[in-house]
């Protein structure tokens, strides 16, 4: 199995919701890991750099077209390209990973949403930004009504969700799920974010 996590990127991609998730795969309190378990890859629709919301400008390591058939997860992040045609061409990638390959997903804010729109939340719970957007997108697609979660981030059977004020909790679920480190030491993580350093120290 491949060790590269793969983000997904839709133009104006909120940049915020991959920080404590990416930063926890590339280090630790000190540095940067001489030998990370997982490898941060991003992932949009062409090669060419995409903005995010806040106007940085990365540049993909794939397009949807050369990545690779193996990884270890596939994380959409949210932001408002999820409502554009772009977005269609997401729906076959997550299908593969959920149905035929089992992966590990991971979907925020309006990624979720999208979760929704196509029927991928129809075997798990999950949260996201509210029952009543995830009824307004899905419409007759989303039937699971009652595997909603209102909590800010839930993993169920290798798919992880939250709604847009999750970073850190859709980070924490995703750690464990990877197993990226020891359960302590990723609580510990969430923690020491979560409360801050004058809590703690």
């Amino acid at each position: 199995m491949s060790n590269e996590i793969l983000y997904i990127l839709l133009p104006d991609f909120a940049e915020h919701e991959m920080v404590y998730l990416a930063e926890a795969i590339a280090s630790d309190e000190f540095s940067l890991k001489e030998n990370p378990k997982y490898i941060n890859k991003f992932v949009a629709s062409t090669l060419d750099p995409i903005k995010s919301i806040g106007g940085f400008r990365i540049m993909p390591d794939y397009s949807f077209d050369t990545m690779p058939d193996d990884y270890a997860a596939l994380v959409l992040i949210g932001g408002f390209g999820w409502v554009t045609p772009i977005a269609d061409k997401v729906v076959p990638i997550v299908r593969q990973a959920i149905v035929e390959n089992g992966k590990i997903v991971g979907a925020i804010c309006n990624a979720a949403s999208f979760m929704a729109k196509h029927g991928f939340l129809n075997d798990v719970k999950h949260t996201g930004n509210g029952i009543d957007q995830l009824k307004l997108w899905g419409g007759e697609n989303y039937t699971n009504h009652t595997g909603y979660v209102h909590v800010q981030a839930i993993g169920d059977k290798n798919i992880v969700t939250a709604n847009g004020s999750a970073t850190l909790e859709f980070a924490k679920e995703l750690l464990l799920l990877l197993e990226n480190d020891t359960p302590e030491r990723i609580e510990m993580y969430y923690q020491f974010n979560k409360q801050g350093f004058c809590a703690l120290v």
